[in-house]
């Protein structure tokens, strides 16, 4: 261990100082306290009491070498984030679709104020309506949100989201995968516009948009598209009043930067993504001169002390977890995925076609250890490609679908697809009447829609064809917790998570900060290892 001259003298109780590392990693982690470096017979120890004197002091009993100010991990990030959401941290869990983010994992967080959002993407209106009413009679109080997903090739479906948000009183949205904006998610933002008695513009609806890129930043960023608020108000969707609102009011309130994250992504790096986006907030803040500017937060690679720590540095109001939740007990995943997702390396992904956005190209990220699904999800998407009917499939091609991955004919596949899109979206089926190609895309879309499901119920005949949405994050989180009591997903608390994420994240900082004072301490104390809260 390494040490500067002292800077003054220490004064407390001896045996409050630790010498070996068990000893001083506690101080360290004494986080609501002061931590003070001291050089005491020969020796250099930690200690969380007793009192800093001046250099010319000669009644201290040590010298005093550096010293860390208290930490909680509440002062990480932007406290606005934890007042607009009523939480005690400046962290959230993402909205993992089909509800993998489920009741139980929202309900878990909120009952220790932490922000979750619900998983509504994939679901029918009436799942979603069970969970609003689930989460809304016992979570009176809570602080949450559920996602609303961009739907380009299912647009009644994001407007029957949003519509029952308005009428069940959702507050909060967490709108991702968004390629452009749409009149549904600006309806629901200046829908909850009011002015208040001084004249204060009230925003009772919250918008978190989920991003990646500059472009489709910038548009959330700023006020809503005048050609959009025309629309809204020519269907009465809005008032005039509100219209003028929107004018003077970014489009959303939070904007989390969504780096390489497991599902839709597009494999940014954070430290050159997060502050392009935050000096572009800087760049429209200036321009409209906003009463409340957008916070920034981080996602996307998120799911250690470090990278969290990492976020906060380089300026992220808030963090945002998601491929390590899916692994923990709350979430709505079967037991061999989550198995699966805890034996996975940083190296065990891959993107693939994406089922919502499959004729687009728009492909996601996945695990690709213990499950084909990827290369067969790409195989699909060649055979699109290639031929513009299901009709003129080579003979061998199609006898491979119906055996290996439908399990069934393509023709019962097609009476499934009709029975299903009747049900969530009539249109569709009359987008397919007379284009053949545009079947082919739904009866291919009903394995890679289905295989999301099968990972989530924990089909048994279907392992070999389940959709895990996994980022990289997922095999950093498993290195850091390999020899802990984290290490089986039996154990994973999405709450123990949070909290070791973000005290975690607190503790290296300490260290990061006695560095930066000429102290370097055992390389086993610089280590934050999870231990039973």
């Amino acid at each position: 261990m390494s040490a500067p001259v002292p800077s003054g003298r220490w004064y407390g109780q001896s045996a409050d100082v630790a010498f070996d590392v068990a000893g001083m990693q506690a101080k360290l982690l004494d986080l609501d306290r002061p931590c003070y470096v001291v050089r005491r017979e020969g020796r250099i120890g930690l200690a969380s009491s007793g009192e800093a004197l001046p250099e010319s002091s000669a009644d201290g009993q040590a010298d005093l070498l550096a010293l860390v100010k208290p930490l909680p991990p509440r002062l990480l990030g932007d406290s606005s984030f934890q007042d607009c959401y009523r939480v005690q941290l400046s962290y959230a869990t993402g909205s993992m679709a089909n509800g993998i983010a489920s009741e139980s994992l929202v309900t878990a967080l909120a009952r220790q104020r932490l922000l979750s959002s619900f998983g509504a993407a994939g679901l029918l209106p009436g799942r979603i309506f069970a969970a609003i009413q689930q989460l809304q009679a016992g979570l009176p109080d809570g602080s949450y949100s559920f996602n609303l997903i961009h739907s380009p090739s299912e647009d009644a479906l994001e407007r029957q989201t949003v519509e029952l948000y308005l009428e069940h009183g959702v507050r909060t949205v967490e709108a991702s995968a968004y390629l452009d904006l749409t009149p549904h998610v600006v309806r629901f933002r200046v829908a909850g516009l009011r002015k208040a008695p001084n004249g204060v513009i009230e925003r009772d609806h919250r918008l978190i948009a989920k991003v990646s890129r500059r472009e489709v930043a910038s548009k959330f960023l700023g006020p809503a598209p005048p050609a959009i608020l025309a629309e809204l108000l020519a269907h009465d969707q809005i008032t005039s009043e509100q219209a003028a609102m929107a004018g003077r009011t970014p489009l959303c309130d939070d904007l989390t930067v969504e780096a390489d994250s497991g599902g839709h992504t597009d494999n940014r790096p954070l430290v050159c993504l997060l502050p392009s986006l935050i000096e572009l907030r800087d760049e429209i803040q200036a321009e409209h001169n906003f009463d409340l500017p957008v916070r920034v937060g981080a996602a996307g690679g998120v799911s250690t002390p470090a990278s969290a720590l990492a976020a906060f540095v380089m300026g992220a109001a808030y963090v945002v977890t998601g491929s390590v939740n899916q692994s923990c007990l709350e979430a709505g995943a079967s037991a061999h995925t989550k198995t699966l997702l805890a034996q996975a390396g940083m190296a065990d992904v891959m993107m693939a076609p994406a089922a919502d956005m499959f004729e687009m190209g728009v492909k996601v990220q996945l695990l690709k250890r213990g499950t084909l699904f990827p290369m067969r999800a790409q195989r699909l998407y060649e055979l699109y490609m290639t031929f513009d009917s299901l009709e003129v499939l080579p003979a061998g091609e199609r006898e491979r679908l119906e055996r290996q991955l439908f399990h069934r004919g393509l023709d019962e596949v097609w009476t499934d697809v009709q029975a299903y899109f009747r049900e969530r979206d009539p249109d569709q089926l009359h987008l397919a009447e007379g284009n053949p190609k545009r079947k082919m895309a739904l009866v291919f879309r009903w394995y890679l829609g289905l295989s999301s499901r099968w990972s989530n119920t924990g089909e048994p005949e279907r392992e070999i064809d389940y959709q895990i949405w996994c980022g990289p994050s997922m095999g950093a989180f498993n290195d850091w917790v390999r020899g802990s009591y984290l290490e089986a997903p039996e154990a994973r608390s999405v709450v123990d998570v949070a909290w070791h994420i973000m005290r975690g994240a607190a503790y290296l900082y300490r260290l990061q900060e006695l560095r930066l004072q000429g102290i370097t301490l055992p390389s086993a104390v610089a280590r934050y290892v999870p231990q039973p809260l």
